[in-house]
């Protein structure tokens, strides 16, 4: 007997924009150097800017198979700029990937805010 090794479609799997944020915001604040996400937006313009939670200050746009993330961070005063926001790209491409299946085509990164607390 031979078995099949095709893939089986059984349905659609769809994978919201609020949780690829979410998946982008955790990923970016677990990098040492990372202070917070979002910049210091007052709660009337995250809400305008549909910034929530660990979403706040991510934007993402889902195509069927490619991803595009812009995050807005605080960095943490006495760490290097450059490679701190190159270690969060990193860390985002490699969560969105693993979580997802979807494939990153580009992540930016703009430094908003230095937290010298």
């Amino acid at each position: 007997m031979e078995e099949n090794n095709t893939e089986k479609n059984i349905g659609e799997v769809c994978i919201a924009d609020e949780v690829v944020a979410v998946i982008a915001g955790l990923a970016a604040t677990e990098v040492e150097g990372v202070d917070s996400l979002g910049g210091k937006l007052t709660k009337e313009l995250a809400s305008r800017l549909n910034f929530k939670n660990a979403s706040r200050g991510v934007k993402v746009e889902v195509t069927e198979e490619h991803v595009s993330a812009e995050l807005a961070i605080n960095i943490k005063y006495g760490y290097n700029i450059p490679k701190v926001t190159r270690e969060v790209q990193d860390k985002v491409v490699a969560a969105i990937e693993n979580m997802t299946g979807l494939k990153v085509i580009e992540v930016n990164v703009s430094v908003v805010g230095v937290n010298i607390a």
